[in-house]
């Protein structure tokens, strides 16, 4: 027997595990970006859903971190300053280097050759920076698994969603995607051959390299958001 309502709860909290989805790709795929207000009739017009959907999707982002309590009021998406970015690298560092070590212990056949054929199929995709990133979380998702430790993989999981808030995938930077397809077939080679020490220092200088074009990416925003300021009084001025 079903208690009544329960159809229409279910409905609902289906409707706001989709509303969930949709917003947290919005934030990952960059639409929604970092720093930017997120309001509840707006997310409401977008995905044709009543508001106690949205609240329920918004408080759950919340707890995940990604959004978080605006000036003013209201929710935005969250968003690092240089010391978070410096925290994060460093933890993201040492769990990259810490996997990629596990999965040249770990790895099965299947698994190694599926990394090979990644880095293969990556070299024949169009240079397109969103593309590249996409691939590129694949990637890594298969390394994390290859190392055959579940606390591991959650934690490197959880990492990914503060990545993402970061914005602009540094795939953008000029070269940056051969240089990363290289980087990303040296650590499988060491992953194939089981060098454990290699392939976890790969992997940690492969972060390293992130984290230096993400501070390069991070300063060219802030140089062009001051330009943009003094460009604003100089308008106001003409005026």
């Amino acid at each position: 027997m079903a208690w009544p309502g329960a159809a229409s709860s279910r409905a609902a909290g289906g409707l706001a595990e989709q509303a969930y989805r949709a917003i947290r790709n919005a934030i990952q795929e960059g639409q929604l970006e970092a720093g930017q207000r997120v309001l509840e009739l707006e997310l409401c017009s977008w995905l044709k859903v009543s508001r106690t959907p949205i609240r329920e999707a918004m408080r759950r982002l919340q707890s995940d971190g990604m959004l978080v309590h605006a000036p003013g009021g209201g929710l935005s998406v969250a968003q690092h300053d240089l010391r978070a970015v410096a925290e994060l690298y460093d933890v993201r560092e040492r769990l990259e280097g810490a996997a990629a070590g596990m999965s040249a212990r770990f790895a099965d056949a299947t698994e190694i050759h599926m990394l090979q054929a990644m880095v293969d199929t990556h070299r024949q995709l169009p240079d397109d920076p969103k593309i590249h990133a996409r691939e590129n979380t694949l990637f890594h998702e298969h390394i994390y698994r290859a190392a055959h430790n579940r606390f591991l993989l959650k934690s490197l999981q959880d990492l990914h969603d503060s990545v993402v808030l970061l914005g602009r995938t540094t795939f953008a930077a000029p070269g940056r995607i051969a240089e990363a397809q290289g980087e990303h077939q040296a650590i499988v080679a060491a992953i194939a051959r089981r060098d454990e020490a290699a392939a976890e220092e790969l992997a940690r200088r492969h972060v390293r390299r992130g984290y230096e074009l993400r501070l390069a990416a991070m300063a060219e925003a802030a140089r062009a958001g001051s330009q943009n300021r003094v460009d604003s009084s100089r308008d106001l001025l003409r005026r």
